[in-house]
């Protein structure tokens, strides 16, 4: 028997190609070549493109630099854009770390511009967004993040969606390299074919995707209300800590807390508690039961199947568009355990600590183990629970947990031991519709945004009228 005929048999994933081809590609490894890769490029190229290395403004205006051994995060400053922070469509300043004003200037190679289209080579592989031009600048970003400027005839913002679609992103999938941490480099974006649209389909794109991000803004203005409501309601409105850094303790204190550390022992923190003090509280894990996920390793990774969340793919608004999938079989094998369900919370114990979202519906995903799953089980409003734990309020206890550093890890133990303020049904259910409809704008962003990459697929499928009269419904 061929191998062809092997092929049919066992229903197998196979493409033929010459070896020229692979050759000019430096690439000679199988994931490369994978059928659906050849036919997302079969339908680009059908249309006239150019290659993103031809529409670039200025050389030195597309990078990816960057020092971070020689720099340190601190509280404020100069925002300083990770991969994490780069989403499907948009850039979350909200987690953002930031650097001063020397590694600003040693950095000057990475700052970022109003309209650059800004691309993740690494972790979040594809993530695309533009930099918008009412953020607060100077910005910079790490070595992972690509800087990329255009010609004055390619809209930003319609390149954007395009790489955010499911043919932009094919292709840029299709470019990684390595096997534990995959990355891509800058020589292979030069390589990324870009369709030629009008003008006026181009405009089109980008009106509905700052449609998006207009809505987005509102979205968030409105979850910020809430959570000021919030702390006016626990007696922390207009909360300004103070610069005092000495304290005297009681050894049976350290002891009891177990905590000799003087970080921990910052007035700051005593202030806080005491202006929080009237208000009836209850600690985290006499309000709910906790449920760790898990992490079945990237050796289960696959092309197709259910979501896998990380970290990375969640933010206060809810749970991306992330990247990875895990088999349905796995799926299967896990989800009784591991699935997010209805009435829940997830709480990032890992990476950027503290994240909070309420689940108004099961998610057919698995969650890893950097987060926790919080079910109630006492009468709370779960949006309420939500906002509280993403609330200045538990933001320092978790910084109080963790010594004031910038960590990686808390223990679920600690977890367990956020305080929660316990308010009226009635305020509890005040403050949760205050930031339910924040999400209701997030969600009518995500519905414009997807739209907009809606639209240049069906320009690459058929045409350009088409394409407008899709936008115009």
């Amino acid at each position: 028997m061929g191998w062809k005929e092997i092929v049919k048999t066992n229903q197998l994933s196979v493409s033929e190609r010459m070896l020229d081809e692979a050759i000019s590609v430096f690439r000679l490894d199988a994931e490369y070549f994978q059928p659906q890769y050849i036919e997302n490029d079969v339908v680009i190229s059908a249309k006239p493109y150019r290659i993103l290395d031809e529409i670039i403004d200025d050389i030195k205006s597309f990078g990816a630099y960057s020092l971070t051994n020689q720099i340190s995060y601190q509280e404020n400053g100069i925002p300083f854009i990770r991969c994490t922070d780069v989403k499907g469509g948009y850039v979350d300043l909200s987690q953002v770390f930031y650097i001063n004003e020397k590694s600003h200037e040693l950095l000057w190679k990475s700052v970022v511009e109003p309209g650059t289209v800004i691309l993740c080579m690494s972790g979040s592989v594809g993530n695309c967004a533009v930099a918008e031009k009412d953020w607060k600048y100077p910005i910079n970003s790490n070595q992972d993040v690509a800087k990329i400027t255009l010609k004055k005839d390619y809209d930003p913002y319609f390149v954007s969606a395009f790489f955010n679609s499911k043919y932009g992103r094919s292709q840029i999938l299709r470019l990684p390299i390595g096997s534990v941490q995959q990355h891509i480099f800058l020589w292979q974006l030069k390589t990324l074919k870009v369709p030629n649209a009008s003008s006026q389909l181009q405009t089109e794109i980008a009106k509905v995707y700052l449609q998006s991000l207009a809505k987005r803004k509102q979205s968030e203005k409105a979850f910020i209300e809430a959570g000021e409501l919030l702390l006016k309601e626990i007696n922390l409105d207009r909360y300004v800590s103070s610069d005092e850094n000495t304290s005297v303790r009681e050894l049976k204190d350290c002891l009891a807390d177990n905590r000799f550390d003087a970080e921990y022992w910052q007035p700051k923190y005593d202030e806080m508690t005491n202006r929080v003090s009237a208000i009836p509280q209850k600690e985290l894990g006499d309000i709910v039961s906790t449920q760790k996920g898990i992490d079945p390793g990237s050796e289960a990774y696959t092309e197709t199947g259910k979501s896998f969340v990380r970290v990375s793919d969640i933010s206060i608004y809810g749970i991306e568009d992330g990247d990875k999938k895990i088999s349905d079989e796995l799926y299967e094998e896990l989800k009784d355990d591991y699935q997010p369900q209805k009435g829940e919370v997830l709480f990032t114990k890992d990476g950027t600590i503290g994240i909070s979202f309420a689940l108004h519906e099961d998610i057919d995903a698995i969650v890893s183990g950097a987060f926790l799953r919080l079910k109630p089980k006492i009468k709370i409003n779960i949006d309420y629970l939500t906002l509280v734990l993403n609330s200045l309020y538990c933001k320092f206890q978790i910084e109080r947990m963790s010594g004031g550093a910038i960590i990686a890890h808390l223990k679920p133990e600690n977890v367990k031991k956020i305080k929660v303020p316990i308010l009226s049904d009635a305020k509890q259910e005040e403050l949760a519709e205050k930031a339910t409809s924040s999400l209701l704008l997030r969600n009518e962003a995500k519905a414009l945004l997807e739209k907009a990459k809606r639209a240049v697929e069906i320009f690459i499928e058929k045409d350009e009228q088409e394409a407008l009269k899709y936008l115009a419904l």
